[in-house]
């Protein structure tokens, strides 16, 4: 057999066409996505003429920037093949423990990086979890939620906490404003560029999408995938846990209620943008625009007064439809 790898034979892509045809996909969902986001833009803009008003606009972009920032953690450890069912916790748990620190009278910028260290260990022990005692992500997940959840509680005593006396130097980030930008929305562009450029173009986040496509295959060839997948987690807890300072900052309150339920939101966003949970596939810039489309329906609704009890009912319609669609997908092109 003369000029044809073994790979070629059994109908394998060589690596640099798997990433042409990765890359074909994902300007394909992402285009998609944006052509969803004008039509109904322009639907609305005749339906409600405060839909594109400044401030609704400027609502939109403040509900999604916070949940936007844990959306591009929850994108990678998609990618790699698992899912973290306890990001809303661990949002909390890092804006409680910072809170309570403040209130302690820690400087609030120590406690913040009190807050976010926690979060991120929380994340290592769910890595650990994961690669050296072998239990999957959904189950690891699913009782670090519950862990995260009491903690919270114990920290708070099951009471609010009230900040208001965070200065402003602090608040800032949550309350101010940069050339008439919420600080808060120049903080979520920043770290979705960053995570952007670094997933499409850095090799050591090019081991995510391995690792997740074929784990077995991504183990031959030298990875270290169990190492791949620690980091991965952990930095999906850090980026919820700076998604959770923000939320602390903008509203000068820490509640160990917030974030019950989140977790649906940001995984349905990561979906809706084309990370498949099958993993080895999915892309920050498609994550945001799914998670700005559910911000989108939501104002969508509320100014079309449709009740709350639809609102649920029609997000989670979406959330099926997208997952199907992946499927449909997976399995033409297996």
């Amino acid at each position: 057999m003369t000029g044809r790898t073994a790979a070629d034979s059994q109908g394998a892509l060589p690596p640099r066409r798997q990433g042409m045809r990765l890359g074909r996909l994902l300007q394909a969902r992402e285009s998609a996505l944006i052509l969803i986001i004008l039509a109904l833009c322009i639907v609305m803009s005749f339906a409600s003429p405060y839909f594109l008003t400044w401030g609704n606009v400027r609502a939109m972009l403040l509900s999604f920037s916070i949940e936007g920032i844990a959306v591009v953690g929850m994108t990678i450890i998609i990618i790699v093949g698992g899912i973290d069912l306890s990001i809303g916790a661990v949002m909390c748990l890092a804006m409680v423990v910072a809170g309570r620190l403040f209130l302690s009278g820690v400087d609030p910028w120590i406690a913040s990086l009190g807050g976010i260290g926690v979060a991120g260990m929380v994340g290592a022990a769910m890595g650990f979890v994961v690669t050296r005692i072998g239990l999957n992500f959904f189950i690891t997940s699913l009782a670090f939620l519950g862990i995260a959840r009491g903690a919270c509680f114990i920290v708070t005593g099951g009471t609010p906490l009230s900040l208001f006396t965070l200065p402003k130097s602090f608040s800032f980030i949550g309350q101010g404003d940069l050339f008439n930008i919420p600080v808060s929305i120049i903080v979520f562009l920043i770290v979705v560029v960053i995570a952007d450029i670094l997933l499409r173009n850095a090799t050591m986040f090019r081991k995510v999408f391995y690792t997740g496509s074929n784990e077995r295959a991504a183990i031959y060839s030298g990875i270290r995938v169990d190492r791949v997948k620690f980091w991965a987690t952990v930095l999906c807890s850090t980026l919820a846990g700076v998604a959770g300072i923000v939320f602390m900052a903008r509203f000068g309150a820490a509640t160990p209620t917030f974030g019950v339920g989140m977790e649906l939101n940001i995984i349905a966003a990561a979906v809706i943008g084309g990370a498949s949970l099958n993993g080895g596939r999915g892309s920050v810039l498609g994550a945001i625009l799914g998670i700005a489309l559910l911000s989108m329906v939501t104002s969508s609704m509320i100014l079309l007064d449709v009740s709350i009890f639809w609102q649920e009912t029609i997000k989670g319609l979406i959330l099926l439809a997208a997952v199907s669609i992946d499927r449909f997908a997976n399995r033409h092109r297996s």
